[in-house]
């Protein structure tokens, strides 16, 4: 069976001032083209469709559209819901959507029920969890301690005993949405952290043929079997490097997995460049940066006179502009930005206590600042669901 593995499709959500919503209409048109001319059997989205949980108009259309399009080719989608969405709204209409072969997984407690697909080979079956936040879940899959690893643990216990039920020989795709411990993060993905910990072992999807990963924004391979597909678009600068791709993964008659990436369109190229702005405007290194969307870091001891303005004059899609004088790292006008960067709430929280009360946070006192980030996030969640 080949299946093609995208997700993160962030449907809605702009790149700093931009909007790409066109970008993610070529996307889907590029993602139908590929179904029909490599010969796909089976569509997997793993997550975030969206970029919010009340999406706006135009990017309920776009969906809808590609709705439309997979439908008529004949070809199953299985879809689940990723923590940038609201599995409730998303899940509006699956029943009646499912029978033109669009399968919207969006439900906790269904996690253990399957679509099943067949082909010469015999039954596929493909298990969709959608994410699962572990405050909201612990309940529904009754474990003590609200945490990724035990909820997402009990999850896939239900996969494998579904599984155990069916003919032997029947192979097995589980969709999830998670970070997924060796996997690469970047600044664009929402963070969930949940007692400290956001990733989970790969080890908890044991006992499938292959996991069809989203959540993170660059495409990566875990294990053979355990695989990220990435966003089909750029959504920060850290994701630069990236090649943005689709897995078309294929499933022979033992499960066997054999993989290959699918390039997706590139709407612009993206670059970050750093120096003075005299450096940045005369550099002629820079000159395949000039159509690019570009993050320029000026270090120029002095914040120079209408930098956007004669920056855009060389590169006329700038879009983020930091400043970012060369100091020594002692030097007290480094800026607070610079020192809490890559610091986390907990973090820094730990940090202010120790700066107003001259010693840092005991052990239980740490748990009472993680356990209230911890609420904090979830009633987040919450309330945006309930919009």
């Amino acid at each position: 069976m080949r299946v093609l593995h995208t997700s993160d499709w962030h449907l809605g959500r702009s790149f700093h001032r931009v909007n790409m919503l066109e970008a993610q209409s070529a996307f889907i048109g590029s993602l139908v083209a590929t179904v029909r001319e490599r010969a796909v059997d089976a569509v997997v989205v793993s997550g975030d469709v969206y970029d919010r949980a009340v999406p706006p108009l135009a990017a309920v259309e776009l969906f809808d559209d590609a709705l439309h399009r997979l439908a008529d080719l004949g070809v199953p989608t299985v879809m689940i819901s990723g923590n940038h969405d609201s599995a409730r709204r998303l899940g509006v209409g699956a029943g009646l959507i499912g029978r033109a072969g669009i399968h919207l997984r969006t439900a906790p407690a269904a996690a253990g029920t399957p679509v099943m697909l067949a082909d010469a080979h015999g039954d596929v079956a493909f298990y969709g969890l959608p994410y699962l936040e572990p405050a909201l879940v612990k309940d529904e899959f009754a474990v003590e301690k609200a945490g990724h690893e035990s909820v997402l643990a009990a999850a896939m216990d239900r996969v494998r005993a579904d599984l155990a039920t069916r003919a032997p020989g029947t192979r097995s795709v589980v969709l999830a949405h998670a970070f997924v411990t060796g996997g690469e993060p970047s600044d664009s993905e929402r963070d969930i952290t949940v007692g400290g910990v956001a990733s989970v072992p790969a080890g908890v999807f044991d006992g499938v043929d292959y996991v069809a990963l989203g959540h993170l924004h660059g495409c990566q391979t875990l294990t053979e079997r355990v695989r990220y597909s990435g966003s089909p678009l750029p959504y920060s600068f850290s994701e630069t490097d990236h090649r943005k791709t689709m897995w078309l993964v294929d499933l022979d008659a033992d499960g066997a997995v054999t993989a290959e990436r699918i390039d997706c369109p590139v709407p612009r190229a993206l670059a970050r460049i750093s120096g003075t702005l005299e450096e940045l405007l005369a550099d002629p290194a820079l000159t395949r940066h000039e159509d690019a969307w570009v993050e320029a870091t000026l270090t120029d001891a002095v914040r120079p006179a209408e930098p956007m303005a004669r920056l855009t004059a060389r590169f006329p899609h700038t879009l983020s502009l930091v400043f970012a004088p060369e100091r020594a790292p002692d030097d007290p006008d480094v800026s607070y930005a610079r020192r809490l960067s890559g610091r986390s709430d907990q973090e820094i929280a730990e940090d202010f206590v120790a700066h107003v009360r001259g010693a840092g946070p005991d052990a239980r006192e740490r748990d009472v600042l993680r356990d209230a980030f911890d609420a904090v996030r979830a009633d987040d969640v919450v309330r945006e669901v309930a919009r």
